[in-house]
């Protein structure tokens, strides 16, 4: 099922990357996924209110090294010239550039971007012919199956991004309205890789590695984005490279976990310094530290780790916890 992938200019060695995650894929979430086989990463959202009013701040959210790359830059905006501007300014950071059109969350709605996008679609063409007009990096498109339940704008926003020059097209299918309710429907991806001639990336209820091999045997899709399966779970990337060689997974242990937040810790602190990193590395522990026995406790004592000493001992902790035992709630 993995095979290359092809994004305009830029040439993946397979087709399994990550998501875009507010608040998550930052410089040491991408590098710890990379380490695990991904192929693609890419930033935060970056707002383009923000390249203009606070231009150094939010350039923070493109810190990138060799180590990271190649390096997909995700903007959100809800006007063209503004996304056009911001392309401009960030282009020469990345490898390939994205337009959010799908976040479903208020902050972002409420701004006229994101998923609100999707009750827009002449406005989409304007603002994918805007920054086509500016840059040569290969460009694409995140989006939802619609504004709400029924709705399924996504074969005419498909159309429309593949007329006005997209290189590729990223479906969560789910509507706005549903957030990340019930299932999402992998009949729609079916429909859009049917529908369009450049690549279709699938996302949507992949947490699994088997999971990732299904959806890319069920729909046909060229690729897949991997979300909130990552989450505490880095060596997803690993396990569907292997499921997909061998047929089988290598299930990751308590010493493998330890060794992951260890190294995700380090990252931090290098990267961002060390009170970042105790503040960070807490939520992350709550994602690592989960299907063992006593983990339910962790994730409590994370929640009042203050020094790098305490993530330091629940690290160990965990080290020494049997892989045997799994919580049951």
């Amino acid at each position: 099922m993995l095979k290359p992938l092809s994004i305009g200019s830029l040439a993946l060695p397979h087709n399994v990357v990550l998501a875009p995650l507010a608040g998550i894929t930052n410089l040491p979430f991408r590098i710890m996924c990379r380490r695990e086989g991904a192929s693609l990463a890419f930033t935060e959202m970056v707002s383009v209110n923000g390249l203009v009013r606070e231009g150094v701040k939010t350039l923070a959210l493109l810190k990138s090294s060799p180590e990271d790359r190649p390096l997909g830059i995700q903007l959100f905006g809800d006007t063209p010239h503004q996304l056009a501007e911001a392309a401009r300014m960030v282009e020469e950071y990345g490898d390939l550039l994205d337009i959010n059109m799908g976040c479903p969350v208020r902050k972002v709605v409420g701004t006229g971007a994101g998923s609100a996008l999707l009750r827009e679609p002449l406005k989409i063409a304007a603002i994918i012919r805007a920054v086509r007009a500016v840059t040569g990096r290969p460009l694409t498109i995140k989006i939802r199956s619609g504004w709400q339940c029924g709705d399924d704008t996504f074969r005419e926003i498909g159309k429309i991004a593949e007329a006005e020059g997209c290189d590729a097209i990223t479906l969560h299918p789910r509507s706005r309205s549903r957030m990340f309710a019930g299932r999402a429907d992998w009949q729609q991806l079916i429909e859009l890789k049917e529908l369009l001639n450049i690549p279709v990336i699938g996302s949507g209820d992949l947490f699994t590695p088997q999971d990732c091999i299904r959806m890319l045997a069920e729909t046909g899709c060229d690729g897949i984005m991997v979300a909130r399966g990552a989450l505490g779970a880095p060596w997803i990337f690993r396990q569907v490279i292997e499921l997909d060689r061998i047929g089988r997974v290598t299930q990751a242990g308590n010493a493998e976990r330890a060794d992951m937040i260890r190294d995700h810790l380090e990252l931090y602190c290098r990267e961002l310094g060390e009170s970042v990193a105790v503040r960070e590395m807490k939520k992350h522990i709550g994602w690592y530290a989960r299907g063992f026995a006593g983990a339910a406790e962790i994730r409590r004592e994370a929640n009042k780790a203050g020094t790098l000493g305490d993530i330091q001992s629940l690290t160990e902790r965990i080290r020494a916890t049997s892989d045997e035992h799994h919580e049951t709630n």
